[in-house]
């Protein structure tokens, strides 16, 4: 048997894959009773390349298009990888063990020049990829699902609301939006509930989105953006939000992070954190995920979280699990993006599609079945800042979803993809 089917045998608890090789030769590994996949590997190197790094490498082999599914998809292939034994089940055999210093790369600096690097990374390649799957309001988070059914639009609706209800707001405050996107929360908040917010930035392309989303809205003199790190920022804010930036921060980062948001955050203020977590204890980041898509990236655990707010002397006041709401985010932005194959292609080519859809695969299997979750965390400095019960925040976010945002307006790059649109 060759190495990479002894490899496959090893992890596979169930179902089967069947391997085709260069030369035309196929052999099937794996107990079969489940799932079954065929992987055609185009060139010799390609199992020995799989073998020897195969957390890293099969994401780069199937984006430079080494590795195929000749039935199925990817999705296929990593949820009977993953699938087959769910984090909450046990270890199951590791895909290959990290290379290097571990250590080293789990305290890697992330400075503001070194962080706004990272994000152009990621956020600058073209505001009109995320304007081909993310609902029309560009909410780039885990959306909350009151019905698994929802559409995308409601479910990223609900999520606004679900955060606006823990902001526990009032009108007229003031209210910092920590890595702000393109916008939409900011914009949601004044709207709903008549406060003034500053949104932050590192990315260029997000910033002019939502600088012309607020003028658009007319509200431009009570919603600003700014391209600015936070460890730069001056000032009070009774309220603080940040919505899928923590992920960013750096592991070596969290107790400064937290502090500056202490020194930021009024005496009777309220902080709400939504940041995709860790199950368990900490990790180290995902190989392909980070020299691809989220150089730089950390998923934290709950101690790692807790750990950090206790020495700066900020309290948990909330704390919620989103246990499968990513997973059906990411199916449904897969799917979109899945049938946009052609403008991705166009705008990019063939090699970022397959990258992408790598990506997007791998996170819904990450939080189907193992160790991703989301958290929503609120803080707080003082004890008092909130009611002694939830109850304020069921009441809140029953108010807000009866205030539904009006479709978005289309920014200059999506008119001029439905220019092309119509003229094709």
């Amino acid at each position: 048997m060759a190495l990479i089917g002894r490899f496959i045998e090893q992890i596979l608890p169930v179902g089967s894959i069947t391997l085709i090789q260069a030369d035309g030769g196929r052999e099937t590994y794996g107990p079969g009773g489940g799932k079954h996949v065929s992987v055609r590997l185009h060139d010799r190197r390609a199992a020995l390349e799989l073998f020897r790094n195969p957390r890293l490498r099969l994401g780069e082999l199937y984006m430079d298009g080494r590795l195929t599914i000749e039935n199925g998809s990817i999705l296929d292939l990593l949820e009977l990888i993953v699938g087959a034994k769910p984090w909450e089940q046990g270890k199951r055999k590791a895909m290959g063990k990290g290379k290097g210093k571990w250590l080293k790369r789990f305290f890697r600096r992330n400075d503001p020049t070194k962080s706004r690097k990272n994000v152009a990374h990621h956020y600058d390649v073209g505001n009109q990829l995320y304007e081909l799957f993310l609902d029309r309001d560009l909410q780039y988070s885990c959306a909350y699902f009151t019905d698994p059914a929802n559409s995308l639009e409601q479910a990223q609706e609900d999520k606004k609301a679900h955060i606006a209800a823990k902001l526990h707001l009032k009108p007229r405050q003031r209210v910092l939006d920590i890595g702000c996107g393109w916008g939409g929360m900011a914009l949601y908040l004044n709207r709903v509930a008549d406060v003034d917010v500053l949104g932050i930035t590192l990315s260029e392309e997000q910033l002019k989105i939502a600088r012309r989303r607020a003028e658009e809205a007319g509200a431009a003199d009570r919603v600003r953006f700014e391209l600015i790190d936070y460890r730069h920022l001056k000032g009070r804010f009774d309220r603080i939000v940040s919505v899928g930036m923590f992920e960013h921060v750096g592991a070596a980062h969290y107790e400064e992070f937290f502090a500056k948001c202490r020194e930021l955050l009024a005496d009777d203020g309220v902080m709400l954190l939504h940041t995709i977590g860790k199950l368990g204890g900490a990790g180290v980041p995902d190989p392909f995920t980070d020299k691809w898509i989220f150089p730089g990236y950390h998923l934290p655990s709950i101690s790692q979280m807790a750990a950090a707010t206790e020495r700066v002397r900020l309290i948990s006041s909330d704390i919620e699990n989103l246990r499968l709401h990513y997973a059906y985010t990411l199916r449904e932005w897969l799917r979109r993006f899945t049938d946009a194959h052609d403008k991705v292609v166009k705008l990019y080519d063939e090699k970022f599609f397959r990258m992408w859809e790598f990506y997007l695969a791998g996170g819904i299997v990450m939080f189907e079945s193992g160790a991703a979750c989301n958290y929503q965390v609120q803080y707080i400095r003082d004890r008092r800042a909130v009611p002694v019960t939830r109850d304020y925040m069921a009441e809140a976010e029953q108010r807000y979803r009866k205030t539904r945002s009006a479709p978005a307006k289309p920014t200059r790059a999506r008119k001029k993809a439905s220019t092309l649109d119509a003229a094709k």
